[in-house]
């Protein structure tokens, strides 16, 4: 059920334009972008950099008056998860296309934050913050949840992919391996808050997703180890503590067992009679 919710109820046919239309694509097979993005980690990746993204105070504001991220969250996840998908498998035109689109969205986005500062989300520096926080958040959650977790040099690579799509989008300098995106995001700390508006989306995320009861267990051990991917100044700062020996003993044994899950119930059916791969 989340994972259809992510996917949308054309996931299935989306997903086979983007990956069986002929042509040129922005990333080979072997680059280590896909590697990530099509890893079941995902998903606890991208509630931790939502709650990552939100200490932002202008992207908060950005997100709290134009997104309607309330209103239709399962809206607005899914284009998300349509753009990764496109950028990252899809052929080089189709890319291109989801970029100009979104670029068109962030230019006619503009506004006032609640202390009166203005915004405008196709500022370069308020798109590399959402960028920085993006990436960081998936390859934490690659690289605690990830069936293959790269090495070193696989991270960096990963790093290196994601900034072709960001420069793509108005980026100004992305970083390109592990320790600028590391620099990159300490830059950014002095500016960085916990407004009412990313307090609320916290407790939107993890208290109360538009989710029926029946799949609220398995949203919760999904919302938790996105919390435990989140640097200990982002969990202060959303005053959301850690409890080391629960977290270290059920909450991340618990996540790799929802990520084989989601692996298993997402993997392509095999013809009758095949046998699984070795």
């Amino acid at each position: 059920m989340i994972f259809r919710r992510v996917a949308g109820p054309d996931g299935p046919a989306v997903r086979a334009r983007i990956h069986e239309t002929p042509g040129p694509r922005w990333f080979a097979p072997d680059r280590p972008i896909r590697t990530v993005h099509g890893d079941a980690s995902m998903f606890i990746g991208g509630v931790s950099a939502l709650l990552l993204q939100s200490l932002h105070p202008l992207a908060m504001a950005a997100v709290a008056a134009h997104s309607g991220f309330r209103g239709d969250p399962w809206g607005r996840l899914q284009r998300t998860s349509a753009f990764l998908a496109v950028t990252t498998y899809g052929t080089a035109a189709d890319a291109q296309a989801a970029v100009d689109r979104v670029r068109g969205i962030h230019e006619r986005i503009r506004g006032t934050a609640p202390h009166g500062q203005p915004y405008h989300a196709a500022d370069p520096r308020l798109l590399g913050w959402v960028h920085a926080a993006e990436t960081e958040s998936f390859l934490r959650a690659h690289e605690r949840f990830g069936r293959d977790p790269l090495n070193a040099a696989g991270y960096d690579a990963y790093v290196a992919d994601t900034a072709v799509v960001a420069e793509a989008l108005g980026v100004a300098d992305p970083p390109r391996d592990r320790r600028e995106l590391s620099r990159r995001l300490a830059e950014y700390r002095p500016a960085l808050r916990a407004t009412p508006d990313a307090r609320a989306v916290a407790r939107f995320l993890l208290l109360d997703p538009p989710l029926p009861l029946a799949v609220r267990p398995a949203y919760g051990v999904l919302a938790a180890n996105a919390v435990s991917l989140l640097p200990s100044w982002a969990r202060s700062l959303l005053r959301l503590p850690r409890v080391p020996l629960l977290e270290d003993l059920t909450v991340v044994p618990a996540g790799h067992l929802l990520t084989r899950t989601v692996r298993w119930a997402m993997a392509p059916a095999r013809p009758s009679g095949q046998a699984p791969p070795a």
